[in-house]
């Protein structure tokens, strides 16, 4: 149980990125990103990988959406320093989140035997 709630972060991410996309218009990448959190219960070493590559990735799309509505924001002569914020957050939220696969527990629920050591 206590697993389940150190992976939340993760989920969010995920959720919020799906809904990111699914706003813009985009609804493989939105059933990519919720069809991937099963996967979360898989005990494979690849998994935290997977999940960590996923989330740096998804912190640099919330850092690339910051810059695209900021640039708009700024020619159109809007306010943008608010909107900046709260990207930035999610993006450092989003990257974040990749940290909860370094906690121990986590480490011995997706290498449970010891047989692949972490580098």
């Amino acid at each position: 149980m206590l697993n389940l709630v150190r992976l939340l972060p993760v989920a969010l991410s995920l959720l919020l990125l799906g809904a990111h996309f699914y706003r813009a218009g985009w609804p493989a990448a939105t059933l990519v990103c919720v069809g991937l959190l099963p996967l979360l219960v898989l005990r494979r070493w690849w998994v935290p990988s997977v999940f960590q590559a996923l989330l740096v990735l998804a912190a640099l799309e919330w850092l690339r959406t910051l810059l695209m509505i900021a640039l708009m924001r700024i020619a159109n002569e809007q306010e943008w320093a608010r909107m900046a914020i709260i990207l930035g957050l999610v993006a450092a939220f989003t990257a974040a989140s990749a940290l909860v696969f370094r906690a121990s527990t986590l480490q011995s629920r997706y290498d449970g035997d010891g047989s692949r050591k972490r580098r």
